[in-house]
């Protein structure tokens, strides 16, 4: 065995003071979060084998919509889960909306049933009343309280929210009952007003209750009002006086009326058939009541009365009104007298009468409601209504009453159109007398001579050269005569009545102005086609007078004219011209552009077409299309437009040859209805009807076949055949079929007892026509079963046939929310005018507008497209407003050059005041207020509102730019946090508000894929924390230990400096340890370069082994 090595002398090295320094740091420091072996679990261990089921219960003492109701939660968990809580509400106009949402954790009381109380906490709209800051409550039809339980790691807390309640381990829900908005408490704000609003309420507070300051004289209507002689007028209803004094007065005259009615008109027409209206009361059965004021067919004043006896009487004046010149009809009521004066222009008196009765009337003016123009018992007058003024408790003369002309400017205007209109159909109708004499005797010829027969046919056709009208008429109307000398007057269609001549005439000028105005740099002509459509219009072709009136509405290639713009637009609205009656009943819903804001006025205009839509839809004939809602940034939408030789129709009809009962189905409703860019023809839809009713037995297509053999659309009516095929579709379980059964029996058989059956059986199948149905039962009172009339039943009926989209049944229920006459609907014009002009923007001809206007954007057709989206916007349509507003945005060069508005501005800003506003237009309008937009001011406050708006529309953008407007340093104001629901006492600090936003922007993103929200967060979370760091007292740690490296790196420096000038120390040191002086180097920068995260790993190491010595050469 080799004897040990003999121990050698090491040279004793001091360790050095860095380490020395490190090893006292590191026995300081106190452990965060190390596990040790004294660890003890935090959750019990239990035996796997244990059968435990998930459940969760809820009970609520009082089920009802209140804020802080208490719920008690139930529940058991068998894994770490996490408890979910969600209520959700329904309204009249959205369903299905979260209110509220809680969730928790519970990953340690495993296999034990838990209990937790719940608050809950609603939107304050849907929990209390209108007050100062909460404007509009809402009526909330239903909630619904969801609770489920999901196994999910503690990691997916903060990932996901929303669970699908479908998927859960367990679940449950519960009914919560809607409180009604007036039996809700009033809201304890608990924020300060703004100083204005504040001062304002403190001058109230103290202020001593006096009587209000009330008067007799009431303005009815204040602008003109275009009536166009149909069943739809302005409903006026009058409450009780708050003045107690006025109050006694008028329940005194009840049984001895004193008022006045002074009324301003402009007569087109007289009645063409028995009587039109012009003022008249509805009492609340529905029966015309004290006063009723119409029009004769020989413009006679026809006045009845409602007696105190219970009878009615009328009399009849002996002047006639006079025609196309403005009047004001005053009439005055005293006890049995009536006085009755027509009043000129300059105010002087034309014709007055009086009649006297032996018996009072009977007058109460708060029983019921006021009709100015025409009503479903009654056709209005062919006039303009000018100011209307009401006295309700005084007689007064002629020269007493104060009821100005206002718009002297328009009123005139219109006087000025239709007299020069007079001189041109004149003319129209005399040029074509004397074409047509020529034709006749040319036409005698024709038949003893075959040349001049061929000329005839095949040559130029005739026209009248030698005028005899005078220079002065020739120069005033040269490009009417041109047109007439180009135009073709030999057609029969055209020669038999003079009328339709007139008419046919205007009509061809505007195809021609329009063919001209849709063509490339069409609209830069528009200044010679201005009086062409002028004289299209005069010839009463009302398309032509909308035209004008949004060209110079919008200064579309021409100055803005306001007051034309208003001219044309009742011209055209009183000539029937839908888009011009939407055009006049969105302004004055709106009170844009100079129109006031008018809720009974805008409903008369929107139930005139709302009427007329439904109607038209029973009728293949005339321009329309289906409205369709496809907005231009939509790419999926715009590729799946297609033409009768587009790759979608043609695959369509290839499925549908080869007998797939959904391809025809398709195909059908395209041509039927001319959807989705096919051109409308009922003849070939009606053939894939026929050949998918024989053929494939779909139900659908059965039922929709025999619907059209019902009604003789296209095809020659079979009711026998019909029959059987609705039979066929019934049995087939189909809901429209079964109600279509017994609208057979309804209106073929006159057997409601079958009929009923049948409607009660679709009813309860979910068929809103069937709900309709029953409710004109009731209302005819041929209900079988059921004695008389019951208004109430039919209402509720019409109600629930509304709420599934029906279109008459949306109608009953507006005007019984205009009227106010039905108890279940309390008095609500702007209710009235959502839901008509609803039903008024299906009409099919604004769709054959909204239609040319897409075709012509896919065809890249920059003119067309812009005039008729144009056009279609100005109607209210909310699509294509933000349409118009794209294109201008897309095309801004387009825009500058023709349009004298600021586009892109005018129709977002139009868009988002709409009901059913898409949330990207309140981005737009917010992103303009934000930076400011050209000539319009900055404006932060209502840049927010419409971010909020758009986050409250389900957009995540809505809340990360609210987030960032915090992020510069600017505060959100209270009232656009309570819209959104934030509880400001939960987030009163700036970070838990900016969580909270961040938070919601990314719930309502897409939580699949990474999006702007989720790094906002992830970001937000990493600043969080950064800052807690830094404001923690580990920061002083850290700066300490950093200052003892440096203090210790500096000291070794200077004691190194002495044994480098010792030269004895140097050569040895040298000798000996070569490498290890240059390890220590290396190690000492090596430190000093580490992260501060692993230098208690280094150190650690080291101290693990401390006996093994440096390694030496």
């Amino acid at each position: 065995m080799k004897p040990p090595a003999e121990p050698r002398a090491v040279p004793r090295r001091r360790p050095p003071l860095l380490l020395l320094l490190l090893l006292l740091l590191t026995n300081l420091v106190p452990s965060f979060g190390k596990e040790t072996l004294r660890t003890t679990a935090v959750n019990p261990q239990f035996e796997q084998n244990m059968d435990y089921v998930d459940f969760i219960h809820l009970n609520i003492l009082e089920k009802k919509v209140l804020n802080n109701s208490e719920v008690s939660v139930q529940y058991l968990c068998s894994k770490p889960c996490i408890i979910n809580l969600e209520a959700v509400a329904s309204s009249e106009f959205r369903t299905g909306v979260p209110v509220y949402r809680r969730r928790w954790k519970d990953e340690k009381n495993l296999y034990v049933s838990r209990t937790r109380q719940v608050h809950l906490k609603f939107p304050s709209i849907m929990v209390y009343r209108d007050d100062y800051i909460i404007r509009n409550s809402i009526i909330v039809h239903s909630v619904i309280l969801y609770a489920w339980i999901s196994h999910k790691s503690v990691s997916s807390y903060d990932v996901e929210q929303n669970e699908d309640y479908q998927d859960a381990v367990a679940k449950n829900y519960t009914f919560l009952e809607a409180v009604p908005p007036f039996e809700r408490p009033y809201k304890d704000h608990k924020v300060c007003l703004q100083w204005g609003a504040d001062y304002l309420w403190m001058l109230q507070a103290n202020r001593i209750p006096q009587c209000p300051h009330e008067s007799d004289g009431v303005q009815i209507l204040d602008f003109i009002y275009a009536s166009s002689g149909e069943k739809t007028g302005i409903v006026k209803k009058f409450e009780q006086f708050e003045n107690r004094e006025l109050e006694t007065v008028r329940q005194h005259q009840i049984d001895y009326p004193m008022f006045t009615v002074s009324i301003w008109l402009y007569l087109l027409h007289h009645c063409e058939k028995d009587l039109c209206g012009i003022l008249y009361f509805i009492d609340p059965k529905e029966m015309y009541s004290t006063p009723a004021v119409f029009l004769s067919e020989e413009g006679c004043v026809h006045i009845q009365m409602h007696l105190m006896r219970g009878d009615d009487l009328a009399v009849k004046t002996s002047f006639s009104l006079p025609l196309k010149q403005w009047l004001r009809l005053d009439l005055s009521f005293k006890g049995g007298q009536i006085e009755v004066s027509s009043v000129g222009k300059n105010l002087k008196r034309h014709h007055h009468q009086s009649f006297n009765f032996r018996e009072d009337f009977y007058y109460d003016d708060t029983a019921g409601y006021f009709v100015l123009g025409g009503s479903g018992y009654v056709n209005g007058i062919e006039a303009f209504f000018g100011p209307v003024k009401y006295y309700r408790l005084n007689v007064l003369e002629t020269e007493q009453i104060s009821n100005p002309l206002h718009d002297k400017e328009t009123v005139e205007q219109i006087e000025l159109y239709y007299e020069r209109c007079m001189d041109i159909q004149e003319i129209v109708y005399e040029y074509r007398y004397i074409v047509s004499q020529g034709e006749k005797v040319q036409r005698n010829c024709y038949y003893e001579n075959y040349y001049l027969e061929m000329i005839h046919k095949y040559g130029e056709k005739s026209k009248c050269d030698a005028f005899m009208w005078g220079k002065e008429l020739r120069e005033k109307y040269g490009t009417l005569f041109k047109l007439l000398q180009e135009m073709d007057f030999s057609a029969p269609d055209v020669l038999e009545d003079g009328g339709d001549t007139v008419l046919e005439v205007g009509r061809r000028i505007f195809e021609k102005v329009a063919k001209g105005l849709s063509s490339t740099d069409g609209l830069s002509n528009m200044g010679s086609s201005v009086p062409l459509l002028l004289d299209s219009s005069c010839c009463g072709y009302h398309k032509a007078s909308y035209f004008l009136a949004v060209i110079f509405e919008t200064g579309l290639g021409v100055s803005v004219d306001h007051t034309k713009g208003l001219l044309y637009s009742l011209i055209g609205a009183q000539g029937n011209e839908r888009l011009a009656v939407m055009n006049l009943g969105y302004k004055h819903y709106q009170g844009i552009n100079n129109y006031p804001l008018d809720l009974e006025l805008s409903y008369a205009y929107y139930s005139n077409i709302a009427i007329k839509t439904s109607l038209d839809q029973h009728t293949i004939k005339g321009e329309q299309a289906f409205v369709e809602t496809i907005r231009l940034m939509d790419d999926e939408l715009l590729k799946a437009q297609t033409k009768e030789n587009g790759d979608v129709f043609m695959w369509l009809k290839h499925e549908a040859t080869r007998g797939n009962a959904a391809a025809q189905q398709r195909l059908a409703q395209m041509l039927f209805w001319g959807q989705q860019g096919v051109a409308k023809n009922p003849e070939a839809a009606i053939e894939w009807y026929a050949k998918g009713a024989i053929e494939t037995e779909d139900p659908v297509l059965i039922y929709d076949y025999a619907i059209v053999l019902f009604k003789g659309q296209g095809v020659k009516k079979n009711t026998k055949l019909a029959l059987e095929l609705m039979k066929k579709a019934a049995a087939k379980g189909l809901p429209q079929a079964v109600n279509g059964l017994g609208w057979y029996y309804h209106n073929f058989k006159r057997d409601y007892r079958k009929a009923a059956k049948h409607w009660l059986i679709a009813e309860e199948m979910g068929n809103p026509d069937a709900s309709y149905n029953l409710g004109v039962l009731y209302l005819d009172g041929i209900y079988p079963g059921v004695p008389g009339r019951n208004q109430t039943v039919a209402a509720r009926y019409f109600y629930k046939a509304a709420q599934g989209g029906h279109i008459e049944g949306t109608l009953r229920c507006s005007l019984y929310y205009i009227t106010g006459n039905m108890e279940d609907f309390p008095r609500d014009p702007e209710k009235a005018v959502i839901w008509a002009k609803h039903i008024a923007e299906k009409n099919g001809y604004l769709g054959h507008v909204i239609r040319k206007a897409l075709n012509a954007y896919l065809e890249l057709s920059w003119h067309e497209a812009l005039l008729y989206y144009i056009l279609a916007a100005e109607t209210g349509i909310e699509v294509s407003q933000s349409n118009l507003a794209h294109i201008c945005e897309e095309r801004p060069d387009l825009a500058r050059k023709y349009l004298a508005t600021d586009c892109v501005w005018r129709y977002y800003n139009f868009s988002v005041s709409q009901v059913n506003a898409p949330s990207f237009a309140y981005l737009k309008m917010g992103d303009f207020y934000y930076y400011g937009y050209q000539n319009q001011s900055k404006d932060l406050e209502l840049s927010m509102r419409m971010y909020a708006q758009a986050a409250l529309e389900g957009d995540s953008q809505g809340f990360f730019n609210l987030a960032l407007v915090m992020e510069e340093g600017n505060s959100i104001p209270s009232y656009i946090l309570d819209h959104l629901e934030i509880d400001q006492a939960l987030h009163s600090s700036n970070t838990s508000l900016l969580q909270e936003l961040y938070y919601r922007c990314w719930n309502n993103s897409n939580q699949e894929s990474i999006s702007p929200c989720s790094l906002a967060l992830l970001y937000f979370y990493m600043r969080v924390f950064w800052n807690n760091i830094l404001q923690s007292t580990l920061i002083y740690f850290m700066g300490t230990f950093l200052l003892s490296i440096l203090v210790a790196f500096a000291v070794q420096y200077f004691q190194s400096l002495p044994a480098r000038n010792s030269p004895g120390t140097r050569s040895d040191s040298s000798a000996d340890e070569p490498s290890s002086s240059e390890n220590s180097n290396e190690d000492a920068a090596r430190l000093v370069q580490q992260d501060e995260s692993t230098f208690p790993n280094d150190l650690a190491q080291q101290e693990s082994n401390p006996q093994n010595p440096p390694v030496t050469s």
